[in-house]
């Protein structure tokens, strides 16, 4: 395999109410150790080169948007700006089409998209702030190959959609405040 030295990857998936949460988990950080993270956030096309910028003004790692054929590399945090998944292969970013629904970019694609590299790759998938369902499917799916999968409280959550949904139906999800989401992915980035 091409990765050996990605060990860790940290999926977060976030709507409404996305921004500012994600915003503080990545000033929080303060090293990626063998680990990438890769961030879904509901936004219009336009928009998306403007919330990369701002998440790179916020930290000291390397951020990129995800596009086709783009290697999956360690210590960078990528932005998926449309429907991208990862070829479990080589590890490269691929467009693809949407079938499970209209958001851009599809949370639930991505997550399905790693669910095979739980057995060789130490996931954490976030499930943020949103409306409807979209990611939770993809957290079922990474929950049942091994992935360790969290997601807000009610209180937590600016809309407590998605994470709603998420504590219905993903098995052994733990759900916790946005603060102790954030330390949790500290801690597992070091």
């Amino acid at each position: 395999m091409k990765h050996l030295k990605l060990s860790k990857v940290v999926l977060i998936g976030a709507s409404t109410g996305g921004p500012g949460q994600i915003d503080k988990i990545i000033k929080s950080l303060k090293v990626l150790q063998k680990t990438s993270i890769i961030i879904a956030q509901h936004m219009a096309d336009g928009f998306m080169q403007s919330f990369t910028n701002e998440i790179q003004k916020s930290n000291h790692f390397k951020v990129q948007m995800a596009k086709k054929d783009l290697p999956l590399t360690t210590n960078t945090i990528y932005v998926c700006e449309k429907n991208i998944v990862v070829d479990k292969d080589n590890l490269v970013f691929c467009e693809k089409e949407n079938s499970f629904n209209s958001y851009n970019p599809n949370i639930d694609l991505i997550f399905h998209s790693f669910s095979p590299l739980c057995k060789e790759i130490k996931i954490l998938s976030v499930l943020l702030t949103g409306i409807g369902e979209d990611g939770v499917s993809g957290c079922v799916d990474l929950s049942k190959n091994g992935a360790r999968c969290i997601t807000e409280t009610s209180k937590s959550a600016i809309v407590d959609g998605m994470p709603k949904r998420a504590r219905e139906f993903v098995p052994n999800i733990e759900a916790y405040d946005v603060d102790t989401i954030v330390k949790i992915i500290s801690e597992f980035c070091e």
